[in-house]
């Protein structure tokens, strides 16, 4: 015995295949334009009450260092060090969750490895 399907879903599948790769182009076309956004964005983090800040775009370049004359102590460079890490892991951190977030307004959530 052959089961077949009913009448109005005869044929549906081509249509619907024809849906779904028509919204995957447009969601892959929102991606790169978010990427592209994301690149010329720039973040800015201050850290240790204002002894550093660095800039860096969304692509993750730095683009700027400012220290305060306090944060240069010559008998502390050990603080410095640790103010300057930890400012670059802040600040990229802040871009993840922002490509992120802006990401999730595209796929909905859908976990797309690869593409971002």
């Amino acid at each position: 015995m052959k089961s077949r399907l009913p009448k109005e879903y005869q044929n549906a599948g081509a249509s619907n295949m024809n849906q779904m790769v028509r919204k995957a182009q447009k969601m892959q076309e929102d991606i790169t334009r978010i990427q592209g956004e994301l690149e010329q964005k720039e973040f800015t983090k201050t850290v240790g009450g204002g002894a550093l800040e660095l800039v860096m775009t969304g692509d993750k370049k730095l683009k700027s260092v400012k220290l305060s004359p306090e944060a240069v102590n010559p008998d502390d460079v050990e603080m410095l060090e640790d103010l300057i890490i930890s400012g670059v892991n802040e600040i990229i951190q802040e871009i993840e969750d922002y490509s992120a977030a802006e990401m999730e307004k595209v796929t909905g959530g859908v976990s797309m490895p690869g593409l971002f």
